[in-house]
């Protein structure tokens, strides 16, 4: 499949993200397409992830509706009309006209990756300090609320609860912690009966006309969270499925980091591509409907013979099922 890394909809674009790009559905709608770019250390990279999209779409409308008890959210449908191009489908989603809050905030279950760099350096994350002694991939007595401001470009920048409440008002906090907490939780245990362990995660919320909180963005998919498989977890190894692979492969190279990306090989391209893959059927219990896994399915197209045939022919050996 040919990834998609850019869309021109004869609709009114509204934004341009490292991955998503939304446009003007409707008075009070919007329809966000999750194209298949991949940004690491806050570059985007020229090269596009086939299925990748698809997988933030299709796994964010599976946790929007396993936990709109918990929270409203933004999504109306996925269901594209026939009057949008045929490359959106399986990518859009048409949602709520909302207000993004200032912040962002990530839950962490465990210590990790900036997290345990901070602990290193100066005993806290995020302000909050921490006992001695803790080792990469400790989990916490309680997941810790770790908000940030959401900048426009380059990194965000994490901030105090106090800070936090000055942005989006206390009661609103205390809603906003309450829920991704919430969130986390749920999640959380259900990745466990998956035999995943969600690491940490981050949420994005908004706020409709009338005030009410929402969640909006993606959630807990492969480009907002840390997924560990829990039997190499128990045995003590920390192996990523999400993004964390590609920053790894990055981390090899002679980058500094900036613009402009390095070109990325194909085998790492295709190697991201089936872990978006893989960790979206660990989540869900699905195989998901690659355009590849359709072919070996049916098979070949049976063509009629120009002659009749003068022997039974032999049997096609089967192709290989995919990793």
């Amino acid at each position: 499949m040919e990834p998609l890394t850019n869309t021109d909809l004869e609709l009114p674009l509204l934004h341009k993200g490292k991955v998503r790009e939304m446009y003007k559905y409707e008075e009070d709608k919007i329809l966000m397409v999750a194209t298949d770019r991949i940004s690491a250390f806050d570059v985007v990279f020229g090269e596009g992830v086939p299925y990748k999209g698809m997988v933030l779409s299709t796994l964010s409308k599976f946790w929007f509706e396993k936990t709109k008890h918990i929270l409203p959210n933004h999504m109306i449908s996925t269901e594209m009309p026939e009057s949008l191009p045929k490359e959106i489908r399986g990518r859009g989603m048409i949602v709520k006209k909302a207000k993004p809050l200032g912040i962002e905030v990530i839950v962490r279950g465990y210590i990790t990756g900036s997290a345990f760099k901070d602990y290193q350096k100066n005993g806290s994350v995020c302000g909050i300090a921490l006992p001695e002694g803790l080792e990469n991939g400790d989990k916490f007595p309680e997941p810790l609320f770790t908000p940030s401001t959401k900048a426009k470009e380059g990194h965000d920048i994490n901030i105090s609860e106090a800070q936090a409440e000055k942005e989006v008002g206390e009661e609103k906090l205390r809603l906003i912690k309450e829920k991704a907490i919430e969130l986390y939780k749920f999640g959380h245990d259900y990745l466990l009966g998956r035999g995943l362990i969600l690491a940490d995660t981050k949420f994005e919320f908004g706020e409709l006309p009338d005030g009410s909180l929402i969640l909006i963005d993606e959630v807990m998919t492969p480009d907002s969270s840390r997924y560990w498989p829990k039997d190499e977890y128990d045995k003590g190894n920390l192996v990523s499925l999400d993004k964390q692979y590609l920053r790894n492969y990055l981390e090899t190279l002679d980058w500094p980091k900036t613009y402009p990306p390095p070109i990325l090989p194909p085998e790492v391209i295709g190697n991201v591509s089936r872990l978006y893959l893989d960790v979206y059927e660990k989540i869900t219990g699905e195989k998901f409907p690659t355009e590849e896994r359709e072919k070996e399915e049916t098979g070949p197209a049976e063509q009629e013979p120009s002659e009749p045939a003068q022997e039974e022919a032999e049997p096609e050996a089967k192709g290989q099922e995919q990793a």
